[in-house]
C-alpha cells in the first residue's frame, strides 16, 4: 500500500489536493478524474457521514489519487474508523499542543507504536489482507491541522512528536483566533510571517507543510513559499464559481436578450 502522495513529497514535488463536501459517489468519481495528487473526503464542515465516505472512497478507487479524510476531531474511534475504511491518511482539527499531537499520531497507528484497534475491513484496496498491518503504519499520514495561535507557539513542540508527516494549515480558524474575519488567501504580513515560520519549522525536521486554498494564484504563491501541498477550494465552491462564471458569460455575450 504504498503511499504516493507521501513518496511525491520526499521527492521535494508539491501536491494538489481535492476536496469533498458534497457526500455523492457520483461527484467524487468526477473529482477525482481532474488531475488531483490526493482527495480529502471532509467529515468536519462538509455535510459527509461515514457512509457516504466509503461511497466516495469506492467511486475514486479505479483511479490514481490518495484517499485522504479529515475527521470531525482528534477522537480515536472515528479515527480509526476512517483508517479501517480506507483512508490513506487523516487530517486532524484543533491540534494545538504535543499533548494532542501524540494523542493524534497514537489513534493513527498499530502497537507498539500507537493503540489503533485492529480491523481494516477494507484493507483488501491495499493488497493482500495479511500484509496490511505490516505497512500501515509506515504509510498512513498523520497530518494534524494547525489553526490558532497557540498551535503557532507550540509549532516545535508539535512537529517534535513522532510519526507527524505533515502539517495542515487552516486559515479562517487561524484568522479567527487571531480576532481577523475568518477566510482564505491572506495576504496580512502578521499572516504571512506565520506561513513562513511553518515553512521553516517544517523544512528542517523533514515535515511537510499543507494550506486550503480558494484562488488557483494564492495556491501557486504557496507553493513558491515552500507549502508542498495544497487545496483549491472543495467541490461545491468549484461548482458554483464554475456555474456563475457560465452564467456571467452567456449574459454578457447575449446582452440584452434575457
Amino acid at each position: 500500500m504504498a503511499n504516493k502522495l507521501k513518496q511525491r513529497w520526499q521527492q521535494d514535488k508539491a501536491t494538489v489536493n481535492g476536496w469533498l463536501a458534497i457526500p455523492s459517489g457520483f461527484s467524487a468519481e468526477v473529482m477525482a478524474q481532474a488531475g488531483w495528487d490526493s482527495v480529502t473526503v471532509d467529515l468536519q464542515h462538509g455535510v459527509q457521514d461515514y457512509l457516504s465516505m466509503v461511497g466516495c472512497f469506492q467511486a475514486m478507487q479505479v483511479h490514481p489519487i490518495v484517499p485522504l479524510v479529515r475527521v470531525p476531531w482528534n477522537e480515536p474511534g472515528i479515527i480509526g474508523k476512517v483508517l479501517d475504511g480506507g483512508a490513506y491518511g487523516v487530517i486532524c482539527p484543533m491540534i494545538n499542543t504535543a499533548g494532542q499531537a501524540e494523542a493524534f499520531v497514537s489513534s493513527c497507528m498499530y502497537p507498539p507504536r500507537g493503540t489503533r484497534s485492529n480491523g481494516p475491513i477494507r484493507c483488501g484496496i491495499y493488497g493482500q489482507a495479511s500484509s496490511y498491518q505490516k505497512t500501515a503504519n509506515e504509510e498512513v499520514l498523520c497530518i494534524p491541522m494547525i489553526e490558532t495561535q497557540q498551535a503557532v507557539d507550540n509549532i516545535a513542540a508539535i512537529l517534535d512528536v513522532p510519526g507527524i508527516d505533515a502539517i495542515y494549515v487552516g486559515p479562517s480558524d487561524l484568522s479567527f483566533s487571531l480576532g481577523m474575519e475568518p477566510k482564505a488567501d491572506r495576504e496580512e504580513a502578521q499572516i504571512l510571517r506565520i506561513y513562513d515560520k511553518l515553512i521553516a519549522e517544517t523544512s528542517r525536521r523533514g515535515i511537510f507543510a499543507g494550506i486550503h486554498c480558494n484562488a488557483t494564484s494564492y495556491a501557486a504563491r504557496m507553493i513558491g513559499m515552500g507549502f508542498r501541498y495544497v487545496t483549491i477550494m472543495n467541490d461545491s465552491g468549484l461548482l458554483i464559481t464554475a456555474a456563475r462564471a457560465a452564467i456571467k458569460a452567456l449574459r454578457e455575450e447575449a446582452e440584452g436578450k434575457f
